[in-house]
């Protein structure tokens, strides 16, 4: 089950400090661009959680609206929860909640070493494009987009 829900909980809060830990075992600080806690509760953050049967987070991800188009954000799969489809399913919620709001255009960036995560987005219509609002061009950075009627 996927829902819209506070990141401000400890078991999210382990999940996102567990994501930036990945991240940083990746990428030098710099590279890294994942928005603070307070900042993924803001107007205009959708913040949503993946939950197995037994009601444990297993995966997170959100956009933040930004006008006429939306950044995905802090797309995250628990470890023991990978390859049964979470990611995927995770990007259609927020996908659906996006076209829900009228939003046509997705924007992602995420790291060049991020080998499964950028095959889903390319499953799922994303194009790559050069850096973009809020961010400068990145060697570690792919920075992608995807457009759609609304």
């Amino acid at each position: 089950m996927i829902a819209i829900e506070d990141p401000a909980q400890p078991e999210i809060i382990a999940m996102l400090e567990e994501g930036e830990a990945h991240s940083a075992s990746l990428y030098p600080a710099e590279s890294n661009h994942h928005l603070p806690l307070d900042a993924l509760r803001a107007p205009g953050v959708l913040f949503h959680v993946a939950r197995d049967a037994a009601g444990r987070a297993i995966g997170t991800g959100a956009i933040v609206v930004k006008g006429d188009w939306a950044e995905v954000k802090r797309m995250w799969t628990a470890p023991d929860a990978r390859g049964q489809g979470v990611a995927a399913a995770m990007l259609t919620a927020v996908l659906n909640a996006a076209r829900a709001r009228g939003i046509g255009l997705l924007r992602l960036e995420t790291g060049i070493h991020s080998h499964a995560a950028i095959a889903l987005y390319r499953r799922h219509g994303f194009m790559e494009i050069e850096a973009f609002e809020g961010y400068a061009p990145d060697p570690l950075s792919v920075f992608m987009e995807r457009r759609e009627p609304v």
